[in-house]
């Protein structure tokens, strides 16, 4: 008979995990198709909504039945049927006829027909299909629930690719078919038996047996996803990571790769989170099988027990205040690059403990520092001992809030001690590149400068700064002698481009020096601005005058260098105060700069801009031809009183055509020095760049010939997920294709796919390595492939 008031009991329960894919109907209030919408705002947590053509009780049979566009919400769960059946007496509810759930967590359930006991403990169904909320799909013959909390799905397919709209019955790009899916609920463990890989519908693979953790458990102890690769030193290889859930806020995971042609690596990382910060402690070990199949030039052909520490940390003690270590420690400098060990392979590194401090305008930095250059070619020597310790280095800025005398006043104090237990002459030059023992240095500095404008849009900006260093030295004998010799060597002449000298070489080496420099600066801009109809422009006269006296010590050998053994002199340094790169060096003597910069803004989107212009040394000594521990100032363009002139432009236009040219040239013949032009465009789907560099031979560096190279990079998008792409190096001097990269790759939302062919040819001795690097990634599934490691060190990219 057909019921209108509360006469039977009915219930909706839902899972709440991804593969939660049974619903059941059990008991609670029954209505008549005139009771609320489930859309009505009550307690979705305790009420029941159903709507439905007709609701039908049975008080002989105990059933209860909806029909009709069934809707039913209850806990934040949804189920749209086309028929509902409920028996008081068996406990049985089974919904039918275009089945479809939304749990409250988003996962879709489609089935024809779903028959589960009203505490979902037991149940089936049959032809059912999954969507979860990250996007992968589970479909099957049938399902059954068992006990509550083993869900068995039979004939099952999964995958993370999405269905094809116009076509649903396409075989995906990728997918597991299995004779059984099994999902524990109370392990959230997913267990494939008879599991077949698929690609675009053909099968190839089988595995009989793996497991995954449920996709929705963030962490879960088990066997991680493993990995395959190949190397031409290592061999094909295998790692299988075991990861350890052993608390919400710790874990270790433990790997074991198997190479081979060197034998089993074992790894393990530690990972630590707290409230303020996480650390992590990295360790790895391996004794090789075969280091004869390395090159004999690298250091892994000379070690066979191999192994590293290595750890990592970052902590808030305030929001102003921060600190944190990165340190490794390794048998041999080549062992986390040969062997890929995770965010410790890079071809340098710098070791440190640091604490930082950042408040407004103010700023705080202290470093304790090792530096590391991957060693390669000596055999037998565990790091470059030329890379020194720096114990530490300070850095303070401040910067007063009021203006001072209606300007503005910043303090800078520097300070830095480095260690180094070896010196080395670089091939060919006579520059020591740094000195054998312990030197240190404090530095403080301050500058006050203030801008006006003149009526006629002058703008004027006085400078005022102070400086004061004190140094100390405790060089080695041999680091002694060797300046000495580099003294008698030069024989009281520096370099020239034309024979003729600039400066005399002294070797005061001493145990201290103390020097101080005091500078008084103007900085005038006029920038014009002029339009026409289509176009806008700025053109922006730039001078400096910068008075000061010789910097003390400037002519001798013992003041070390350290951090400002890189000059480069061109239009982006043409207007500093200061053109050395640290503080080591000191600029002393009275300089000018002059220089135009121009900015343009064009119809239809063409934008332009440039800088040109030259230094001059006006009086005093010239800091950039005199001597020092490593040459910095030598064919850099300012070790004559008038500069070199250095430009640079670019152009942007509307059609995706960049170019940019810069360039220093000789001050009298404009002679070329160093020039680096190049392009990119973008047609269509296809990109290109070229880039063109020459810098003239610098024999005190080491470079008795030009050097001058060409790189090419294209890449073009064959469709919405092919592409293909490519890169080279062409050094001219040697006629040598330097670098080779080509590849092509594929992308969408479940799958990833990469292939690169690298070769590299050394541009002295032309010997040539090759590397073949590929990769596939399967959303959810991870990766296959070759380590990336190999092929980027080779190739010199970091």
């Amino acid at each position: 008979m057909r019921g209108s008031g509360p006469t039977a009991r009915a219930r909706l329960l839902c899972g709440a995990t991804a593969l939660a894919l049974l619903c059941a109907l059990g008991a609670t209030n029954a209505y008549s198709q005139n009771l609320p919408s489930f859309d009505a705002g009550a307690d979705e947590d305790t009420q029941m909504y159903l709507e439905a053509d007709t609701v039908i009780y049975n008080n002989d049979l105990q059933t209860v039945t909806a029909q009709g566009q069934v809707r039913i919400k209850y806990g934040g769960s949804r189920l749209v049927a086309q028929r509902v059946d409920y028996n008081q007496r068996t406990g049985r509810i089974v919904a039918s006829g275009n089945v479809e759930i939304l749990d409250k967590e988003g996962t879709r359930i489609f089935a024809d027909e779903i028959d589960v006991t009203e505490d979902f403990g037991d149940g089936f169904i049959n032809a059912l299909s999954v969507e979860t909320t990250d996007d992968t799909y589970f479909a099957a013959e049938s399902a059954e629930r068992r006990g509550g909390r083993v869900t068995v799905f039979n004939q099952g397919v999964y995958t993370a690719c999405e269905p094809c709209e116009d076509r649903p019955d396409k075989a995906p790009i990728w997918r597991v078919k299995s004779r059984k899916i099994i999902w524990n609920g109370e392990e959230k463990v997913v267990r494939f038996e008879g599991a077949r890989f698929e690609f675009f519908g053909l099968p190839i693979a089988y595995l009989p047996y793996f497991e995954m953790a449920d996709p929705t458990v963030q962490r879960k102890s088990g066997v991680l996803r493993p990995t395959i690769g190949y190397s031409k030193y290592l061999g094909a290889s295998v790692s299988v990571p075991y990861f350890f859930a052993l608390s919400p806020t710790y874990d270790l995971t433990v790997t074991g790769t198997y190479y081979g042609k060197q034998g089993f690596l074992t790894e393990a990382e530690w990972r630590q989170r707290f409230n303020n910060g996480t650390y992590t402690v990295t360790i790895a070990g391996i004794s090789q099988q075969d280091p004869s199949s390395f090159d004999p030039d690298y250091v892994d052909s000379t070690v066979e027990r191999r192994g590293m520490i290595g750890t990592r940390g970052t902590f808030t003690i305030n929001p102003r205040w921060s600190f944190g270590w990165d340190v490794l420690l390794q048998s041999d400098s080549r062992f986390a690059t040969t062997y890929g060990i995770g965010g410790y392979g890079a071809y340098r590194r710098t070791d440190e403990i640091y604490l930082t401090g950042l408040n407004d305008r103010n700023f705080f930095d202290l470093r304790f520092q090792k530096f590391t250059v991957l060693d390669r070619y000596h055999k037998g020597i565990q790091f470059d001992p030329r890379q020194p310790w720096v114990l530490p280095s300070l850095d303070y800025s401040k910067t007063i809030d009021e203006p001072v005398a209606g300007g503005e006043l910043t303090f800078d104090l520097n300070t830095a001690i480095v260690h180094r237990s070896d010196r080395d002459y670089a091939s060919g030059a006579p520059a020591l590149r740094g000195i054998e023992g312990t030197t240190g240095r404090v530095t403080l500095e301050s500058e006050w400068k203030r801008s006006f404008v003149t009526d006629g849009g002058l703008l004027l900006t006085p400078l005022l700064n102070v400086r004061g260093d004190a140094i100390g030295v405790d060089a080695s004998d041999s680091t002694i002698a060797a300046i000495n010799h580099m003294a008698g060597k030069l024989g009281g002449s520096r370099y020239s481009y034309d024979g003729s000298t600039y400066g005399t070489v002294a070797s005061d080496i001493r145990s201290s020096y103390y020097r101080g420099m005091a500078t008084a600066g103007l900085e005038a801009r006029w920038p014009v601005m002029f339009s026409t109809t289509s176009a806008s422009h700025v053109l922006e006269p730039i001078a400096q005058l910068f008075v000061r006296p010789d910097a003390p010590y400037g002519d001798t050998l013992g003041i070390p260098n350290e951090d400002a053994q890189s000059l480069v002199f061109d239009a982006a340094s043409l207007f500093e105060r200061d053109k050395f790169s640290g503080y080591d060096l000191i600029e002393g003597g009275t300089r000018a700069n002059l220089g135009v910069r121009y900015t343009g803004s064009f119809g239809d989107g063409w934008t332009a801009s440039g800088i040109f212009g030259q230094s001059y040394h006006l009086a005093g000594t010239n800091p950039y031809a005199s001597p020092n521990l490593v040459n910095a100032g030598a064919f850099s363009g300012l070790e004559t009183d008038v500069s070199d002139f250095v430009g640079y432009v670019d152009l942007d236009t509307p059609v995706g055509l960049k170019f940019f040219a810069g360039g220093r040239f000789d001050e009298r013949t404009f002679e070329t020095r160093r020039a680096e032009i190049g392009g990119s465009t973008s047609i269509g789907t296809t990109k290109l760049s070229a880039t063109y560099a020459f810098i003239q031979k610098q024999p005190l560096y080491g470079f008795d010939i030009d050097r001058e190279e060409i790189r090419l990079s294209a890449s073009n998008k064959l469709s919405e997920n092919w592409r293909i792409f490519g890169s080279g190096t062409y050094d001219l001097n040697s006629n040598t294709l330097a670098t080779t990269r080509i590849g092509f790759g594929y992308g969408d939302e479940c799958f990833t796919y990469m292939l690169t062919f690298a070769r590299d040819e050394n541009t002295r001795n032309h010997k040539v390595d090759y590397d073949v690097e590929f990769r596939i990634t399967l959303r959810t599934l991870g990766d296959f492939g070759t380590s990336t490691g190999e092929v980027t060190s080779e190739l010199g990219i970091e």
